[in-house]
């Protein structure tokens, strides 16, 4: 991606996750002198050798001068920076609804930064973004990273390559088998993100991988404001026997290996709410023994950007309108946290891509997972 004209600052997750709750990201730079620390994309690399020398946790915020609401003045930087260099500075918060992107930081690594306008590299961002932050562990190879979390193996999402670069098959099936050798994976898995992996997505399916493939869809805003329905926001714990029934549903298999991959599936989810801003939207309805939730939806919110997450309707209840409700919802709170852009990822061949389309998302994007091998009682899943 060429540079997009944005400028950055360095927190970590944890930091970043306090500021989308208060709306605003206020360090303590701003207290003591007044301003935020902001650099261009040529010079953060000297703030981070300076603050954050070692460390892996830490992550650019992509901010959109334009969104800012306050004074940006080049100024100069601390003792030690060049003399002749100015780095801008943010003289009041910085709102989280500037920030486009949030990106791993990788000293020496080429920076990945989307364009602000551009919606497919925003989705490609986040999707990256999103499992690196949350993954106990990681490993950088030219043109991907690999996530690990021990923690959960039967879950795809945390047991990865996410190929960002353009790699060829060969180098996809090295790192990948080496990946899953050091990290204890069931399965050889790698998402291609690439806008041009299409070719290799085909050529892994030659080989004998399972690949599928998704279309990124994108829905910006303005979004309207929430509307009387069905939708509530539930404690994530209300949408688990939705999950489960669900998981059960698309994983074969019998016994105590299949509880063991539903129980990681179910148990997983918790974790993304320490990264980004998860609401959970359900609908809840009386089709048996008495109202329980039969529809969900989850909304992740990073900054000016949210994605919409397992969207489930009990078959049960479905052709009831839920679905409707729940994006009317989510894309609702979303603009109220101030988003403009929306994202999620529909199966190619299912139908429900027509459906989020004929909802005001278009297509942007695609992406391929491609897994190497199944397990043999209990088939994973993402």
């Amino acid at each position: 991606m060429s540079d997009p004209g944005v400028l950055l600052h360095l927190t970590t997750p944890a930091e970043w996750r306090a500021a989308l709750d208060a709306g605003a990201v206020t360090p303590p730079s701003l207290a003591e002198v007044g301003f935020v620390h902001l650099s261009s994309p040529e010079q953060v690399h000297l703030p981070a050798e300076r603050l954050f020398r070692g460390r892996r946790d830490v992550v650019l915020l992509v901010v959109d001068p334009a969104r800012l609401q306050h004074p940006v003045r080049l100024e100069p930087g601390v003792p030690g920076d060049p003399a002749s260099m100015r780095f801008p500075h943010l003289y009041g918060p910085l709102p989280t609804a500037a920030v486009v992107a949030v990106v791993p930081w990788r000293a020496g690594a080429p920076l990945e930064l989307p364009d602000p306008a551009d919606p497919a590299a925003r989705a490609r961002a986040m999707a990256v973004s999103l499992p690196v932050r949350r993954a106990p562990s990681t490993s950088d190879v030219p043109g991907a990273i690999a996530v690990h979390d021990p923690a959960f193996p039967h879950s795809r999402d945390d047991n990865r390559l996410l190929v960002t670069g353009d790699l060829d098959v060969d180098a996809i099936e090295a790192l990948t088998a080496r990946q899953a050798a050091d990290g204890g994976w069931p399965a050889r898995t790698a998402t291609l993100l690439h806008p041009g992996a299409g070719p290799v997505a085909a050529a892994l399916a030659r080989r004998g991988w399972d690949v599928s493939s998704a279309v990124v869809l994108a829905h910006r805003g303005p979004f309207p404001a929430a509307a009387d329905g069905p939708a509530e926001v539930v404690p994530q714990a209300a949408v688990h026997p939705l999950w489960d029934r669900s998981w059960r549903q698309e994983l074969t298999g019998t016994g105590p290996l299949l509880d063991e991959v539903v129980g990681q599936l179910v148990g997983r989810e918790h974790r993304n709410d320490r990264v980004v801003q998860v609401v959970d939207l359900a609908v809840r309805a009386d089709v048996g023994a008495g109202p329980e939730v039969v529809a969900a939806l989850q909304l992740r919110v990073d900054g000016a950007t949210a994605s919409v997450e397992s969207v489930l309707t009990d078959p049960r209840a479905r052709r009831r309108g839920y679905a409707d409700a729940l994006l009317g919802a989510a894309l609702a709170r979303a603009g109220a946290a101030g988003c403009d852009l929306v994202v999620l990822e529909a199966a190619e061949e299912d139908w429900p891509r027509h459906w989020y389309s004929r909802r005001g998302f278009a297509e942007v994007g695609q992406v391929w997972d491609a897994v190497g091998q199944t397990g043999a009682t209990a088939e994973r899943t993402r």
